[in-house]
Protein backbone atom coordinates (compact mmCIF):
# COMPACT_ATOMS: atom_id res chain seq x y z
CA UNK A 1 0.00 0.00 0.00
CA UNK A 2 1.67 3.30 -1.00
CA UNK A 3 1.71 6.77 1.26
CA UNK A 4 -1.22 8.18 -0.39
CA UNK A 5 -3.06 5.40 0.11
CA UNK A 6 -2.97 4.61 3.11
CA UNK A 7 -3.25 8.60 3.87
CA UNK A 8 -6.34 8.46 2.28
CA UNK A 9 -8.05 6.06 4.55
CA UNK A 10 -7.23 7.41 7.42
CA UNK A 11 -8.57 10.88 6.54
CA UNK A 12 -12.23 8.44 5.48
CA UNK A 13 -12.12 7.00 9.23
CA UNK A 14 -11.79 9.64 11.01
CA UNK A 15 -14.26 11.19 8.65
CA UNK A 16 -16.25 8.63 9.60
CA UNK A 17 -15.81 9.37 13.43
CA UNK A 18 -17.09 12.81 13.32
CA UNK A 19 -19.99 13.61 14.90
CA UNK A 20 -23.01 14.27 12.71
CA UNK A 21 -23.40 17.67 12.84
CA UNK A 22 -19.59 18.16 11.96
CA UNK A 23 -20.00 16.11 9.08
CA UNK A 24 -22.50 18.68 7.20
CA UNK A 25 -21.53 20.60 4.57
CA UNK A 26 -22.24 24.34 4.69
CA UNK A 27 -24.60 24.02 2.22
CA UNK A 28 -26.65 21.63 4.40
CA UNK A 29 -26.29 23.48 7.25
CA UNK A 30 -27.74 26.51 5.36
CA UNK A 31 -30.75 24.40 4.17
CA UNK A 32 -31.51 23.54 7.93
CA UNK A 33 -31.59 26.91 8.91
CA UNK A 34 -33.60 27.61 6.01
CA UNK A 35 -36.10 25.09 7.11
CA UNK A 36 -35.83 26.02 10.48
CA UNK A 37 -37.27 29.64 10.32
CA UNK A 38 -39.76 28.82 7.89
CA UNK A 39 -41.10 26.32 10.68
CA UNK A 40 -41.07 28.69 13.22
CA UNK A 41 -42.43 31.41 10.97
CA UNK A 42 -45.44 29.03 10.41
CA UNK A 43 -45.63 27.87 13.39
CA UNK A 44 -45.79 31.63 15.11
CA UNK A 45 -48.25 32.84 12.49
CA UNK A 46 -50.60 29.55 13.41
CA UNK A 47 -50.25 30.79 17.04
CA UNK A 48 -50.56 34.41 16.49
CA UNK A 49 -53.46 33.76 14.29
CA UNK A 50 -54.79 31.53 16.98
CA UNK A 51 -54.79 34.27 20.06
CA UNK A 52 -55.81 36.83 17.78
CA UNK A 53 -59.24 35.12 16.80
CA UNK A 54 -59.29 33.95 20.38
CA UNK A 55 -62.23 36.18 21.56
CA UNK A 56 -62.73 33.32 24.46
CA UNK A 57 -63.55 35.03 28.37
CA UNK A 58 -60.48 35.42 30.76
CA UNK A 59 -62.35 33.02 33.48
CA UNK A 60 -65.68 31.66 32.74
CA UNK A 61 -66.51 30.55 36.43
CA UNK A 62 -65.30 34.56 37.96
CA UNK A 63 -68.49 36.51 37.69
CA UNK A 64 -67.70 39.04 39.67
CA UNK A 65 -67.73 42.44 38.21
CA UNK A 66 -65.16 45.00 38.52
CA UNK A 67 -65.09 48.84 37.69
CA UNK A 68 -62.88 49.42 34.83
CA UNK A 69 -61.74 53.09 33.74
CA UNK A 70 -61.62 53.74 30.45
CA UNK A 71 -59.73 57.32 30.14
CA UNK A 72 -60.48 59.95 27.50
CA UNK A 73 -58.49 60.07 24.59
CA UNK A 74 -57.84 55.96 24.69
CA UNK A 75 -56.76 54.35 21.48
CA UNK A 76 -57.92 50.74 21.11
CA UNK A 77 -54.15 49.54 22.48
CA UNK A 78 -54.21 51.54 25.69
CA UNK A 79 -58.10 50.07 26.17
CA UNK A 80 -56.69 46.68 25.73
CA UNK A 81 -53.88 47.76 27.90
CA UNK A 82 -56.39 48.81 30.63
CA UNK A 83 -58.50 46.01 30.44
CA UNK A 84 -55.36 43.22 31.05
CA UNK A 85 -54.64 45.45 33.42
CA UNK A 86 -57.96 45.24 35.66
CA UNK A 87 -58.40 41.47 34.65
CA UNK A 88 -60.80 41.25 32.90
CA UNK A 89 -59.21 40.41 29.71
CA UNK A 90 -57.78 37.74 28.38
CA UNK A 91 -55.64 38.44 25.24
CA UNK A 92 -54.74 41.83 24.07
CA UNK A 93 -53.98 41.09 20.90
CA UNK A 94 -57.62 39.32 20.64
CA UNK A 95 -59.01 42.49 21.57
CA UNK A 96 -57.14 44.84 18.98
CA UNK A 97 -57.91 41.94 16.59
CA UNK A 98 -61.83 42.29 16.98
CA UNK A 99 -61.60 46.02 17.00
CA UNK A 100 -59.50 46.58 13.91
CA UNK A 101 -61.96 43.71 11.73
CA UNK A 102 -64.52 44.74 12.51
CA UNK A 103 -64.04 48.72 12.06
CA UNK A 104 -65.30 49.43 15.06
CA UNK A 105 -63.97 53.16 16.03
CA UNK A 106 -67.16 54.13 18.26
CA UNK A 107 -65.77 52.76 21.78
CA UNK A 108 -65.84 54.86 24.46
CA UNK A 109 -64.45 56.64 27.41
CA UNK A 110 -66.08 55.93 30.90
CA UNK A 111 -66.40 54.14 34.11
CA UNK A 112 -67.83 50.62 33.37
CA UNK A 113 -68.80 47.25 35.43
CA UNK A 114 -66.94 44.67 33.57
CA UNK A 115 -66.12 41.12 34.52
CA UNK A 116 -64.11 38.15 33.72
CA UNK A 117 -66.19 36.00 32.18
CA UNK A 118 -66.91 38.10 29.59
CA UNK A 119 -65.77 37.49 26.14
CA UNK A 120 -63.91 40.23 23.98
CA UNK A 121 -67.46 40.55 22.13
CA UNK A 122 -69.15 41.36 25.26
CA UNK A 123 -66.63 43.56 26.30
CA UNK A 124 -65.88 45.43 23.18
CA UNK A 125 -70.14 45.51 23.04
CA UNK A 126 -70.29 47.52 26.74
CA UNK A 127 -67.72 49.66 25.51
CA UNK A 128 -69.26 50.95 22.07
CA UNK A 129 -72.46 51.50 24.30
CA UNK A 130 -70.85 53.81 26.51
CA UNK A 131 -70.59 53.51 30.06
CA UNK A 132 -70.92 56.35 33.31
CA UNK A 133 -69.22 59.55 33.17
CA UNK A 134 -69.28 58.72 37.32
CA UNK A 135 -67.25 56.13 38.96
CA UNK A 136 -70.17 53.83 40.47
CA UNK A 137 -68.61 53.85 43.75
CA UNK A 138 -68.94 57.93 44.42
CA UNK A 139 -66.55 57.80 47.20
CA UNK A 140 -63.71 57.74 44.38
CA UNK A 141 -64.73 61.39 42.58
CA UNK A 142 -65.58 65.20 43.84
CA UNK A 143 -68.12 66.17 41.35
CA UNK A 144 -67.66 70.04 40.36
CA UNK A 145 -71.21 71.65 39.35
CA UNK A 146 -71.44 74.01 36.73
CA UNK A 147 -71.87 77.56 39.11
CA UNK A 148 -70.31 76.37 42.48
CA UNK A 149 -67.82 78.69 44.42
CA UNK A 150 -64.44 77.48 45.63
CA UNK A 151 -65.90 77.07 49.47
CA UNK A 152 -68.45 74.98 47.39
CA UNK A 153 -66.27 72.64 46.19
CA UNK A 154 -63.67 73.01 49.34
CA UNK A 155 -66.54 71.23 51.27
CA UNK A 156 -67.17 68.18 48.94
CA UNK A 157 -63.25 68.08 48.95
CA UNK A 158 -63.38 67.69 53.16
CA UNK A 159 -66.37 64.95 53.07
CA UNK A 160 -65.04 62.68 50.72
CA UNK A 161 -61.47 62.62 50.03
CA UNK A 162 -58.42 62.45 52.33
CA UNK A 163 -57.95 66.24 52.30
CA UNK A 164 -59.52 68.74 54.10
CA UNK A 165 -61.40 71.55 53.35
CA UNK A 166 -59.34 74.31 54.68
CA UNK A 167 -56.50 72.58 52.75
CA UNK A 168 -58.48 73.30 49.81
CA UNK A 169 -59.42 76.36 50.22
CA UNK A 170 -55.48 77.33 51.40
CA UNK A 171 -54.48 75.84 47.67
CA UNK A 172 -56.82 77.99 45.55
CA UNK A 173 -55.36 81.21 47.07
CA UNK A 174 -52.06 80.16 47.40
CA UNK A 175 -49.25 82.37 46.05
CA UNK A 176 -46.75 79.82 44.85
CA UNK A 177 -49.14 77.18 43.58
CA UNK A 178 -50.60 80.04 41.56
CA UNK A 179 -47.22 80.98 39.84
CA UNK A 180 -46.52 77.34 38.99
CA UNK A 181 -49.83 76.94 37.49
CA UNK A 182 -49.32 79.88 35.38
CA UNK A 183 -46.29 79.27 34.04
CA UNK A 184 -47.50 75.84 33.05
CA UNK A 185 -51.03 76.95 31.16
CA UNK A 186 -49.49 79.94 29.23
CA UNK A 187 -52.02 82.38 28.76
CA UNK A 188 -54.32 81.36 31.33
CA UNK A 189 -53.91 83.64 34.15
CA UNK A 190 -52.32 86.31 32.98
CA UNK A 191 -55.30 88.87 33.68
CA UNK A 192 -56.18 86.71 36.81
CA UNK A 193 -52.81 87.77 38.28
CA UNK A 194 -53.45 91.26 37.90
CA UNK A 195 -56.55 91.27 39.62
CA UNK A 196 -56.99 93.03 43.01
CA UNK A 197 -58.95 92.41 46.28
CA UNK A 198 -60.08 88.54 45.10
CA UNK A 199 -61.07 86.46 47.27
CA UNK A 200 -59.26 82.74 45.72
CA UNK A 201 -56.93 83.48 42.71
CA UNK A 202 -58.31 80.18 41.37
CA UNK A 203 -62.11 81.39 41.38
CA UNK A 204 -63.60 80.72 37.91
CA UNK A 205 -60.42 78.42 37.00
CA UNK A 206 -61.61 75.00 38.47
CA UNK A 207 -63.36 73.13 35.67
CA UNK A 208 -66.91 71.70 36.07
CA UNK A 209 -66.06 67.99 36.17
CA UNK A 210 -66.00 64.23 37.41
CA UNK A 211 -62.55 64.35 39.07
CA UNK A 212 -61.37 60.87 40.44
CA UNK A 213 -59.73 62.43 43.90
CA UNK A 214 -57.59 59.17 44.09
CA UNK A 215 -55.60 59.98 41.50
CA UNK A 216 -54.19 63.15 43.28
CA UNK A 217 -51.12 62.50 46.00
CA UNK A 218 -51.86 66.21 46.98
CA UNK A 219 -54.41 68.46 47.43
CA UNK A 220 -52.45 71.22 45.14
CA UNK A 221 -52.52 67.93 42.62
CA UNK A 222 -56.31 67.57 42.71
CA UNK A 223 -56.30 71.70 42.35
CA UNK A 224 -54.33 71.21 39.07
CA UNK A 225 -56.40 68.57 37.78
CA UNK A 226 -59.43 70.66 37.58
CA UNK A 227 -57.34 73.60 36.32
CA UNK A 228 -55.49 71.74 33.52
CA UNK A 229 -59.66 71.21 32.28
CA UNK A 230 -60.01 74.83 32.28
CA UNK A 231 -57.14 74.96 30.13
CA UNK A 232 -57.79 72.61 27.59
CA UNK A 233 -61.30 73.91 27.43
CA UNK A 234 -60.74 78.08 26.97
CA UNK A 235 -57.41 77.32 25.38
CA UNK A 236 -59.22 76.96 21.94
CA UNK A 237 -61.35 79.94 22.90
CA UNK A 238 -58.53 82.19 23.80
CA UNK A 239 -58.54 84.23 20.15
CA UNK A 240 -62.40 84.58 20.85
CA UNK A 241 -62.01 86.04 23.63
CA UNK A 242 -59.20 88.51 22.60
CA UNK A 243 -61.65 89.34 19.68
CA UNK A 244 -64.02 90.64 21.96
CA UNK A 245 -61.90 92.95 23.77
CA UNK A 246 -62.59 91.05 27.08
CA UNK A 247 -59.22 89.43 29.27
CA UNK A 248 -59.98 85.92 30.73
CA UNK A 249 -60.73 87.32 33.42
CA UNK A 250 -63.53 89.29 32.80
CA UNK A 251 -65.52 86.98 30.89
CA UNK A 252 -65.19 84.05 33.61
CA UNK A 253 -66.43 87.05 35.60
CA UNK A 254 -69.58 87.51 33.13
CA UNK A 255 -69.92 83.87 32.78
CA UNK A 256 -70.43 83.36 36.35
CA UNK A 257 -73.38 85.65 36.67
CA UNK A 258 -74.99 84.42 32.79
CA UNK A 259 -74.57 80.59 34.57
CA UNK A 260 -76.84 81.57 37.85
CA UNK A 261 -78.93 84.02 36.03
CA UNK A 262 -79.89 82.13 33.35
CA UNK A 263 -81.84 78.71 33.19
CA UNK A 264 -80.87 77.65 29.36
CA UNK A 265 -78.46 78.67 26.98
CA UNK A 266 -81.22 80.71 25.37
CA UNK A 267 -81.77 82.44 28.53
CA UNK A 268 -77.92 82.77 28.92
CA UNK A 269 -77.04 84.48 25.94
CA UNK A 270 -79.59 87.32 25.99
CA UNK A 271 -78.80 88.05 30.13
CA UNK A 272 -74.96 88.03 28.74
CA UNK A 273 -76.48 91.28 25.76
CA UNK A 274 -77.66 92.93 28.77
CA UNK A 275 -74.75 92.93 31.15
CA UNK A 276 -73.10 93.85 28.20
CA UNK A 277 -75.04 96.54 27.51
CA UNK A 278 -74.57 97.91 31.00
CA UNK A 279 -71.00 97.65 30.80
CA UNK A 280 -70.71 99.53 27.96
CA UNK A 281 -73.22 101.94 29.13
CA UNK A 282 -71.10 102.53 32.38
CA UNK A 283 -73.82 100.92 34.44
CA UNK A 284 -73.96 98.74 37.79
CA UNK A 285 -74.54 94.86 37.02
CA UNK A 286 -77.28 95.07 39.94
CA UNK A 287 -76.60 91.19 40.35
CA UNK A 288 -78.16 89.35 42.94
CA UNK A 289 -75.49 86.43 42.32
CA UNK A 290 -72.79 88.90 42.97
CA UNK A 291 -73.79 90.48 46.40
CA UNK A 292 -74.27 87.12 47.96
CA UNK A 293 -70.91 86.39 47.00
CA UNK A 294 -70.20 89.45 48.77
CA UNK A 295 -72.01 88.78 51.62
CA UNK A 296 -71.05 84.71 51.80
CA UNK A 297 -75.52 84.13 51.78
CA UNK A 298 -77.51 81.83 50.20
CA UNK A 299 -80.41 84.04 50.70
CA UNK A 300 -82.70 84.15 48.01
CA UNK A 301 -84.36 87.65 48.92
CA UNK A 302 -82.15 90.45 49.38
CA UNK A 303 -82.50 93.81 51.69
CA UNK A 304 -82.05 97.61 50.80
CA UNK A 305 -79.23 97.09 53.39
CA UNK A 306 -77.82 94.15 51.65
CA UNK A 307 -77.09 95.98 48.29
CA UNK A 308 -75.43 99.09 50.19
CA UNK A 309 -72.69 96.65 51.10
CA UNK A 310 -68.93 97.71 50.38
CA UNK A 311 -67.70 94.04 49.51
CA UNK A 312 -65.99 95.23 46.20
CA UNK A 313 -67.71 91.99 45.16
CA UNK A 314 -71.23 93.98 45.33
CA UNK A 315 -71.83 95.11 41.95
CA UNK A 316 -74.99 96.89 43.30
CA UNK A 317 -72.92 99.43 44.46
CA UNK A 318 -69.88 99.36 42.15
CA UNK A 319 -70.11 99.50 38.35
CA UNK A 320 -67.69 97.24 36.54
CA UNK A 321 -66.58 94.04 36.45
CA UNK A 322 -65.79 93.89 40.21
CA UNK A 323 -62.24 91.60 41.44
CA UNK A 324 -63.73 88.48 39.35
CA UNK A 325 -65.33 85.37 38.59
CA UNK A 326 -68.19 85.05 41.58
CA UNK A 327 -68.07 80.97 40.77
CA UNK A 328 -66.61 78.56 38.82
CA UNK A 329 -69.26 78.34 35.35
CA UNK A 330 -69.50 75.79 32.22
CA UNK A 331 -68.17 76.16 28.89
CA UNK A 332 -71.88 77.24 27.98
CA UNK A 333 -71.95 79.97 29.86
CA UNK A 334 -68.43 81.07 28.65
CA UNK A 335 -70.03 80.70 25.19
CA UNK A 336 -73.02 82.95 26.13
CA UNK A 337 -70.39 85.95 26.78
CA UNK A 338 -68.73 85.67 23.66
CA UNK A 339 -71.89 85.20 21.83
CA UNK A 340 -74.10 86.71 23.49
CA UNK A 341 -77.89 87.67 21.90
CA UNK A 342 -80.23 90.81 21.44
CA UNK A 343 -77.91 92.67 22.04
CA UNK A 344 -79.11 94.92 19.31
CA UNK A 345 -82.70 95.46 21.12
CA UNK A 346 -81.13 97.64 23.67
CA UNK A 347 -81.90 95.74 27.19
CA UNK A 348 -80.58 97.14 29.73
CA UNK A 349 -82.86 95.20 32.40
CA UNK A 350 -84.25 91.73 33.31
CA UNK A 351 -86.15 90.24 36.16
CA UNK A 352 -87.01 86.41 36.38
CA UNK A 353 -90.15 84.41 37.36
CA UNK A 354 -88.73 82.57 40.45
CA UNK A 355 -91.76 80.36 39.86
CA UNK A 356 -91.65 79.72 36.33
CA UNK A 357 -88.25 80.54 35.33
CA UNK A 358 -89.17 82.67 32.45
CA UNK A 359 -87.30 85.94 32.28
CA UNK A 360 -88.53 88.98 31.10
CA UNK A 361 -86.63 91.79 29.42
CA UNK A 362 -87.04 95.51 29.26
CA UNK A 363 -85.11 98.89 27.20
CA UNK A 364 -86.08 101.64 30.20
CA UNK A 365 -86.25 101.36 34.33
CA UNK A 366 -89.62 102.50 34.45
CA UNK A 367 -90.91 98.78 32.06
CA UNK A 368 -88.59 97.06 34.24
CA UNK A 369 -89.92 98.48 37.62
CA UNK A 370 -94.17 97.18 36.35
CA UNK A 371 -92.70 93.71 34.97
CA UNK A 372 -90.48 93.45 38.79
CA UNK A 373 -93.77 94.66 40.84
CA UNK A 374 -95.96 92.03 39.05
CA UNK A 375 -93.70 89.32 40.26
CA UNK A 376 -93.18 90.74 43.53
CA UNK A 377 -95.58 88.72 45.61
CA UNK A 378 -94.59 85.38 43.53
CA UNK A 379 -91.08 85.67 44.04
CA UNK A 380 -91.35 86.75 47.42
CA UNK A 381 -93.18 83.87 48.18
CA UNK A 382 -90.67 81.93 46.33
CA UNK A 383 -87.69 83.07 47.64
CA UNK A 384 -89.19 82.83 51.46
CA UNK A 385 -89.79 78.98 50.74
CA UNK A 386 -86.35 78.34 49.63
CA UNK A 387 -84.70 80.13 52.65
CA UNK A 388 -86.79 78.43 54.84
CA UNK A 389 -85.44 75.24 53.03
CA UNK A 390 -81.88 76.32 53.65
CA UNK A 391 -82.06 77.24 57.10
CA UNK A 392 -83.57 73.72 57.90
CA UNK A 393 -80.69 71.93 56.46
Amino acid sequence: MSENEYTSRQDQQAAVTKPWYQRLSFVQWLLILVVALVLFGVGHHIYVQHDEKNYAALDVKKKKTKEVRIKDGSSTQMMAQTLKKDGVLRSKRAFNHYVTSHNYSDLKAGYYELSPNMTVQQIVTALRMGGSAVPTNSKNVVVVREGETVDNIAKEVGEKTTFSAASFRKAANDPKLFKTLQEQYPGLFDSAAKAKNVRYHLEGYLYPATYTWRDAKTVDELVEMMVQQEYIALQPRFQSIKKSGMTIQQVLTLASLVEREGIDNDSRRTIAGVFLNRIDAKMPLQSDIATKYALKTNRTNLTNKDVQSDNPYNLYKFSGYGPGPFNNPSVESIDAVLHPKDRDKGYMYFVANLKTGKVYYSQSYDDHLGKSGDLEATNESVGNAADSANNAH
